[in-house]
């Protein structure tokens, strides 16, 4: 396998919504270099990305495939990526790696929805970025209509450099007005010959060629000066302001293709190699540390592993670029994260399920690597001494979150222990025990990332599972002052037990008036560990209650905060005055004082005016503005607090306070809502008081459960 340095190895990721033809571009970028001999078709699960037995059954791709093709003495890796917004979090991890983002929009539909998500990674990476028109030999594709919606959605950024003579099924010529030339293709594709514009397009042409020109000047002093002096530009000067305004992230190419005819693909990949930025052409990136990285500033090893992934048979499989110097078979790196040593025993490149196995990669490459001991996806490689950490890929916030659980209680456990396992392949998911809920939790995207997990414990794992919406953490608290008297006794024959306790409880706030009949001689505030405080008072007088009793006491009581009482949800922001008792010199003891504080709080609470708090979330919604009335419809039917409603640009912002228990399928009808546009971020804010018809609600509910 010939090696390429690192300013032959151009790293592009494939981006777009489900049916933009990225599969097939794929396939047809390495038919036109002469990689394969046929094209796959994804009808006949023959593709080399989509392999994996997921994707034959679903018929559209789930997971980013790495691949590569070559084309006139360049490597160009190729990272193909699910349309669905679901999977945001493979999109996520490529864009990560990726020097160059090419988004494929559908002739016929212009920009969709999924384009609209995805976009906001490639502008929270600032990628050069590519537009590629595909389907114009479609019957329904309308170039016109999609580079509207491309200038609507994205601004004057995107550039024609090319544009077809005409679309649909006579669809085979493509003016370039960065060549200025028509390139004809024959019917099959291929190879096209190149002819000159005709004499109808060239005003056109014209026209596009020098708003071109102008936006390739802008990027450079010097090549504004030249433009000004000259009133053009000559090609090598073009080429470096394009290539200056992609790193820049202020001209964003848009080519014409029909990736499933071969035609306008050998030019995009020419572009590629010559104009597109490399790795070494980049801004430096930030490390951990904050201090800035250039790759080609540094001769030591480095790599970032992106991705990981477990298969049958092989073990795990760790994807990673090379971030410097020339990472070799064999070599021991060390893995600043997880502070261990790892040994390269292998090196591969990646196309599809196929994997080559090579001696060395350059800076800037990508490849794979198998049996990593303890490395994970985000984790840095490199020399011990060189402390080179670089910064994470951010996975997008669940959006979803569902109570899992299988028929038995085995499988209960392999379903937690399966999860866990699963997390490490897809960080956009993950899953918790809840010892509150006393249920398992899994956070995902939405619906279909769901029926993805599911479809994986399934036919991988041999599980059944189901799934439900989970509890709501709702906290139990008081609204009085309430006393209460307990006296623990068992005797059963040698030494008993003997603690008695009186005990004032009150609602607690920082500032709140304490009791003046009582002399306070201890405090201490207690974070509890699912939110809220515990204040403790001692106001023991004349040594009732030896003060060696006083932790057992709190511990009772903080047992029963534990446990909760109407409606065994955990209980918070509540002050225990310990004032009075009795104790016995042979029976007393420690779990005599913590049984009788126990039940001195549960009989304090009952009479305290118990009231229940529930979780309260801040919802920012992003949705276009035609969707505006009835997403906020939707959010007061789930009693929700309008805070705000902010513009930013065709979209509205709306904020709102939202219980979380009205939460459950708010992702799934947000999306009906706004036909998928919308989106939405969730945060917690406070716990607050539920309606008094819901706390009667929930406490019949409680005793309905407990009956049961």
């Amino acid at each position: 396998m010939k090696t390429f340095d690192e300013k032959h190895i151009k790293n592009i990721v494939l981006l777009g919504s489900t049916k933009s033809g990225k599969t097939t571009l794929t396939e047809t970028m390495r038919f036109e270099a002469g990689l394969t001999r046929r094209r796959g078709d994804i009808s006949q699960d023959n593709t080399v990305s989509d392999y994996h037995d997921i994707e034959h059954e679903k018929h559209y791709s789930v997971y980013t495939t790495p691949l590569h093709t070559e084309w006139r003495g360049y490597k160009i890796n190729i990272l193909d990526t699910p349309g669905m917004d679901d999977l945001i979090g493979e999109v996520a991890q490529a864009v990560r790696v990726a020097d160059t983002c090419v988004l494929a929009i559908n002739a016929q539909s212009g920009v969709e929805v999924g384009d609209e998500v995805i976009w906001n990674y490639i502008e929270q990476f600032s990628k050069p970025s590519i537009m590629v028109i595909n389907q114009l030999d479609h019957e329904k594709a309308d170039f016109d209509l999609c580079t509207e919606s491309i200038h609507e959605h994205f601004g004057n950024k995107p550039t024609l450099l090319q544009y077809p003579f005409q679309t649909g099924p006579s669809f085979h010529q493509i003016i370039d007005v960065l060549k200025m030339v028509m390139y004809e293709f024959p019917n099959e594709g291929g190879k096209p010959q190149k002819k000159p514009i005709p004499d109808s397009e060239m005003e056109k042409a014209t026209k596009l060629h020098f708003q071109l020109v102008e936006r390739a000047a802008e990027n450079d002093e010097e090549l504004m000066e030249k433009y000004f002096e000259n009133g053009s530009l000559t090609e090598e000067d073009l080429t470096l302001g394009i290539r200056l305004g992609m790193r820049n992230h202020d001209i964003f190419p848009i080519f014409c293709v029909s990736a499933l005819k071969n035609m306008g693909t050998g030019r995009l990949m020419g572009f590629i190699d010559e104009i597109v930025p490399s790795a070494c052409d980049l801004k430096p990136e930030t490390l951990e540390s904050g201090k800035e990285f250039s790759f080609k500033d540094e001769n030591q090893p480095s790599l970032f592993v992106y991705k990981t992934i477990v298969e049958p048979f092989l073990g795990k499989i760790s994807y990673f670029k090379v971030m410097s110097g020339t990472v070799k078979k064999d070599i021991e790196l060390y893995n600043q994260n997880q502070q261990s040593t790892e040994k390269l025993h292998h090196l591969f490149i990646c196309d599809g399920n196929e994997r080559i196995g090579v001696e060395e990669l350059a800076a800037g490459d990508l490849g794979a690597t198998i049996k990593l001991k303890k490395t994970s996806t985000n984790d840095t490689l490199s020399p011990r001494e060189s402390n080179i950490q670089f910064k994470p890929t951010q996975f997008p916030q669940a959006r979803l979150i569902v109570h899992a659980f299988a028929e038995s209680k085995i499988d209960n456990e392999k379903l937690g222990e399966v999860l866990k396992e699963m997390q490490e392949e897809d960080p956009s998911m993950r899953s918790k025990y809840s010892k509150e809920l006393r249920q398992l939790l899994v956070y995902c995207q939405g619906d279909l990332h769901l029926e993805i997990i599911k479809w994986k414990l399934e036919n991988i794992h041999q599980l059944k599972p189901q799934f439900a919406a989970p509890k709501t953490p709702y906290r139990e608290t008081i609204q009085k002052n309430a006393d209460a008297n307990y006296r623990h006794k068992k005797q059963s024959g040698g030494a008993g037990q003997f603690g008695e306790v009186s005990i004032r409880i009150s609602p607690y706030t920082p500032d709140m008036n304490m009791p003046g009949e009582f002399s306070i001689r201890g405090e201490e505030i207690v974070d509890l560990e699912w939110g809220g405080k515990l204040a403790f008072y001692n106001c023991i007088v004349g040594g009732v209650i030896d003060l060696r009793y006083l932790p057992s006491i709190k511990k009772g009581v903080l047992d029963q905060m534990e446990e909760g009482l109407i409606t065994k949800s955990q209980m918070a922001d509540i002050a225990v005055f310990v004032y009075d008792g009795k104790m016995h010199s042979v029976d007393s003891n420690d779990i005599s004082f913590r049984l009788a504080g126990k039940n001195a709080f549960k009989m304090a609470f009952e009479e305290a005016a118990p009231k229940i708090l529930e979780p309260i979330h801040e919802v920012v919604c992003k949705v276009p503005e035609i969707y505006m009335g009835d997403t906020m419809t939707d959010l007061q039917n789930r009693r929700a607090s309008i805070q705000s409603m902010d513009p930013e640009g065709k979209y509205q912002v709306i904020t709102a306070l939202v219980p979380l228990a009205e939460m459950d399928g708010f992702s799934t009808s947000l999306k009906a809502i706004t036909h998928g546009r919308g989106t939405f971020t969730w945060s917690f804010q406070n716990y607050q008081t539920v309606p008094e018809y819901i706390q009667k609600e929930l406490i019949q509910q409680y005793k309905k459960e407990e009956f049961v």
